[in-house]
């Protein structure tokens, strides 16, 4: 799922704040933020990660790049975007618009990449949240009218009955706390006129609500609003029309946002077989999807896209840290809800058999009933030498107790991951006393390395840019340092590049990360270049052992 921070209203007898969410948040367009994470620590003292400076080193070497294709397993990309257009990867093999299956892969006139989430009748926006699926599956195997039958299926399918006690508690949490924010917005923007007429164009301070008397309930209650909306500092002293415009905006944007949630948390809901039209069930089923690389809503994947490849035009500075080196591969794969484990292990493979060398993947759930098909994509593309760079997720959760699948762990307690081709994120600040973003995950064993993931401006569909944060920015940050290392250095192999940028990290002058994350710092690609030129690549054989922590394990 495209994890969102999203702002929480709350009236009559609740707490009404607003707080920045991770793909709204506004910021001025100041040159130096826009670009701050391509920063070198050393001379700015803030946490970027010296993208120019490792561009020089691995230039003075006399290397000479290679292009390296990034698949973007995600929402979408605006290939066209005047940001990316040049940067997007195009199948040599496929004629364009032919209709037929010229390279013979099984995919017709996939001329950017494909659509796992499409089908001849569309493309799907909105889906279930991977809770909502499980417990529709198993609701009534586990609960049904039969209690006997009930305990013998919970004896005989022990790992589906937990994974559906989990997944109940968190559908029973979450569904009711996405009707209830839909119907608190809903009713916050219909009261909109109410306190508009209350205010008779005075501006909103707590002195002018307190002289207003109202007659109606409806009065009454949008005046408690007010004088709770008046102590926000993003609202105090707003004139009546400047607060209408203002108010109204993000009650659209809050319910716009929550209304799909009625979606996501329906146990009847399911656009999947209308749609894309596949058997879901079967997993061996590949062939299935269409080439609309964009989709209704391809904000997040746009934006990650932007952060490895973009290229300043226009007016625009906002340029990707792989921009030099790395071409676009758009692999649609997650809808407005949570990501399906078949779609996920197709876009891996689609992704390795076409090319890419690198997969960006910023998308994360609590439960995942096909996890071993994915598992298993993860080693088709260890065996190709594809790395794979996954988000730690967004919940301020140690993912050690809280896993957020796809994990490169099978089970909590083993001590490294059954692969050693994935690097996964966590999110940074450019701000030193705060420097892990307060909503990104950690764990000193299953999170390698933090790169900045706040306030970072990328492109987005419309040929727009915007602020977006998350560690769905961090981890395409990595991706793109990923590239750069293996363009000039095209025989590193993925736990060379991991290592890399583990061991290279700038620790906190404050001690913050060192239990956070493997490395216990944030990445610096000038110094992961340089380790890799030297350890690696500069008369090295290419078949050094990993450092202890990132050993291969064998699979039990």
């Amino acid at each position: 799922m495209k994890k969102i921070l999203l702002a929480a209203v709350f009236l009559v007898g609740f707490k009404f704040s607003f707080a920045q969410q991770t793909e709204a948040k506004v910021i001025n367009q100041d040159e130096a933020l826009m670009t701050w994470y391509h920063k070198d620590f050393a001379t700015s003292k803030v946490y970027g990660i010296n993208t120019e400076n490792a561009y020089k080193f691995l230039e003075s070497k006399g290397l000479k790049p290679t292009t390296v294709v990034v698949g973007v397993l995600d929402s979408g990309v605006q290939v066209d975007h005047p940001g990316l257009v040049k940067n997007i990867w195009s199948n040599p093999n496929e004629i364009p618009n032919n209709g037929k299956d010229d390279d013979g892969n099984g995919y017709i006139d996939d001329i950017h990449g494909w659509n796992f989430i499409g089908g001849k009748n569309g493309d799907i926006d909105v889906d279930n949240m991977e809770v909502t699926r499980v417990v529709a599956q198993y609701k009534t195997v586990f609960e049904g009218n039969d209690s006997t039958q009930n305990k013998a299926n919970q004896a005989k399918m022990p790992e589906e009955f937990a994974m559906y006690m989990k997944a109940k508690e968190l559908y029973n949490k979450n569904s009711v706390e996405g009707k209830q924010g839909l119907q608190t917005f809903t009713m916050i923007n219909d009261l909109i006129p109410n306190m508009v007429k209350l205010l008779a164009g005075k501006s909103l301070t707590a002195e002018n609500i307190a002289g207003i008397k109202p007659v109606e309930q409806k009065d009454a209650i949008a005046l408690q609003i007010l004088g709770q909306i008046s102590q926000n500092p993003e609202f105090k002293g707003k004139s009546s029309e400047e607060f209408e415009k203002l108010i109204r905006e993000q009650m659209k944007e809050a319910i716009d946002e929550y209304t799909p949630k009625a979606q996501q948390y329906d146990l009847d809901y399911d656009p999947r077989k209308e749609i894309v039209g596949d058997n879901y069930n079967d997993y061996s089923e590949k062939n299935y999807g269409n080439n609309h690389y964009e989709g209704p809503d391809a904000m997040h994947g746009t934006h990650v896209a932007g952060i490895i490849a973009g290229l300043p035009q226009g007016k625009e500075i906002q340029y990707g840290v792989a921009s030099k080196v790395a071409k676009i591969m758009s692999v649609r794969t997650v809808p407005n809800g949570d990501e399906r484990d078949k779609d996920v292990a197709n876009a891996i493979r689609y992704a390795v058999d076409n090319g890419a060398k690198i997969l960006n993947m910023s998308f994360g759930k609590p439960v995942s009933p096909g996890k071993n098909v994915v598992w298993e994509a993860f080693k088709y593309a260890e065996d190709k030498g594809v790395l794979l760079v996954k988000a730690a997720g967004n919940e301020n959760e140690d993912v050690a107790e809280h896993l957020a699948y796809p994990t490169n762990f099978k089970n909590i307690t083993d001590d490294k991951p059954f692969v050693n081709n994935m690097i996964v994120v966590g999110a940074s600040t450019n701000k030193n006393d705060a420097l892990r973003a307060s909503f990104s995950n950690f764990n000193k064993k299953m999170v390698n390395v933090f790169a900045p993931g706040q306030d970072i401006y990328s492109t987005i569909p419309k040929n727009e840019y915007k602020y977006l944060q998350g560690t769905s920015m961090a981890s395409p940050v990595v991706a793109g340092s990923a590239a750069v290392l293996l363009a000039y250095m095209p025989n590193l192999k993925p736990y060379q590049i991991i290592e890399a940028l583990v061991k290279t990290s700038n620790q906190s002058t404050t001690n913050q990360f060192n239990d956070l994350s493997q490395s216990g710092g944030v990445i610096d690609l000038k110094k992961a270049a340089e380790y890799a030129y030297t350890n690696f690549y500069n008369g090295k054989t290419t078949e050094k052992k990993a450092v202890k922590p990132m050993k291969k394990k064998a699979e039990k």
